[in-house]
């Protein structure tokens, strides 16, 4: 998040520079007329009020924010805002707009990261240095959080862990030793998806289940790596801050809580992030860091086509050379188990399609990670643009959803359908959710709870995704 004070020709220039980065802003005005343009612009974020004021700073999310760009043509202006940032946040990146004359020493030593001078020029000028300062800034507050970790660091991932969480939390995980602390990764369910067992079996990596951890407030840290909200499809308990969030999906930012949070809807998989962090602090990108974080980006951007940016494309070629490609062959041709192709075979007989529709009830299963993999092969179904395939286990309703028509955004069409009732969202090819069954009244014939359950999925997804009910 980007907080932008002072929208005049060089604040309203770098919102708009920001917005078309895909970042998210939040702009701090008082002047109508600039609001006005700000709303017309594209800008939803708008706090109404003094710069300088610490609630209104606290209100714009300065606290959290990833960076703060004071921007007002009035310095002394500036300098009270400077002061007042930095109170609230000591570690923000910071860039501010010198004075008409400015010598550059407007300013303490230190209190800004980077002084920028005249309309448009500063706000290009104010953007391009934040891919310079912010990552080191980002870096540095994380690498301070890790020194303090005398403990060790939980490194906790979804439920069910999928390549990119993996590759992730290794990465986060030798980052961690190469700075003299221990870290354990840490998971809830389990690890169904036969390529994701194949990856830790063949990788050697070491994953503990919840189960076996008597207190996670034992470890000195707990980052929480692929997910942002303790207990949404991870093993935390919603009363714990993380002090570590790592994360790509799509989230509410308020309800996002932690020391340090990294969360980029704009990037493809959280290993493009990690990539990242390892390529800025100069890190030895092992054979197994680059097979891995490789791996995790291209299962999360399905073979670079889905929601694969230019920072995805960056780190595959540095990845690329240094990964073991047979090793990686060997990975993603793992045998089919037995329960997945138990779950296939029931979502393609109780399939129904209504348009270009696919919703398939895969009944009672045993592994939720089937039903992704059933998803994703029905979606090669000529005339079929989307899809939704369901199954019941441990109480609970699981759904996996596919899309390739460019018109819906599957994870808000998700949210939309399930959210209200369950936990739902994804990209905008790919998404998932889940239902309590509590939500059906304990109804006991297996029967009568899959229809129940059927209809329900059923008319919330068709009603989300704009789609009339023409069975075929």
């Amino acid at each position: 998040m980007y907080v932008i004070l002072g929208c005049g020709t060089a604040g309203f220039l770098a919102a708009k520079e920001l917005l078309e980065l895909k970042r998210e802003v939040v702009a701090v005005e008082k002047d109508p007329a600039r609001i006005k343009a700000l709303k017309e612009a594209g800008v939803k974020n708008i706090i109404k009020g003094d710069m300088t004021s610490p609630q209104v700073l606290k209100k714009a999310g300065v606290e959290a924010a990833d960076a703060v760009l004071v921007l007002t043509t009035d310095l002394n202006l500036t300098k009270k805002a400077v002061n007042a940032v930095r109170e609230l946040n000591p570690d923000v990146t910071l860039i501010a707009r010198a004075g008409r004359d400015s010598k550059g020493d407007e300013f303490p030593k230190d209190s800004v990261d980077v002084v920028v001078y005249p309309s448009n020029v500063v706000a290009k000028y104010a953007i391009s240095n934040l891919d310079e300062i912010e990552p080191k800034n980002r870096l540095k507050k994380l690498m301070k959080i890790i020194s303090q970790a005398d403990k060790g660091i939980a490194i906790v991932t979804q439920n069910n862990p999928d390549p990119d969480a993996i590759a992730s939390a290794v990465a986060l995980k030798r980052i961690t030793e190469a700075n003299g602390k221990t870290a354990d990764i840490i998971y809830g369910e389990e690890i169904g998806h036969e390529e994701n067992r194949a990856l830790v079996n063949l990788m050697g990596i070491q994953l503990i289940h919840i189960s076996k951890v008597a207190d996670i407030r034992d470890y000195s840290k707990i980052a929480l790596i692929e997910a942002s909200i303790p207990g949404q499809n991870n093993p935390l308990s919603s009363d714990i801050t993380p002090d570590i969030i790592i994360d790509h999906h799509p989230v509410d930012r308020e309800k996002v809580k932690g020391k340090y949070i990294d969360v980029r809807p704009e990037v493809g998989a959280t290993s493009t992030i990690l990539t990242q962090y390892l390529m800025h602090m100069g890190f030895d990108l092992t054979e197994e860091l680059s097979t891995l974080l490789l791996y995790g980006i291209k299962t999360d951007t399905q073979d670079f086509t889905r929601g694969a940016t230019l920072a995805d494309l960056n780190a595959v070629a540095v990845l690329y050379p240094r990964a073991n490609h047979d090793l990686l062959a060997k990975i993603q041709t793992p045998l089919m188990s037995s329960e997945t192709l138990d779950t296939l075979g029931a979502a393609i007989k109780n399939r129904q399609i209504i348009g270009s529709h696919m919703i398939s009830n895969a009944g009672f299963i045993r592994d939720r990670d089937t039903l992704p993999q059933a998803a994703d092969y029905i979606l090669r179904l000529e005339g079929i643009s989307t899809v939704l395939v369901y199954g019941i286990a441990k109480d609970v309703v699981h759904m996996s959803a596919r899309n390739r028509d460019i018109r819906i955004n599957l994870g808000e069409a998700m949210q939309k359908a399930f959210g209200d009732i369950g936990q739902a969202g994804g990209h905008s090819t790919a998404a998932a959710g889940k239902i309590p069954l509590g939500l059906f009244g304990g109804v006991k014939d297996k029967s009568s709870l899959l229809r129940l359950v059927e209809d329900a999925v059923k008319d919330r997804f068709l009603k989300a995704v704009g789609a009339e009910e023409k069975s075929k």
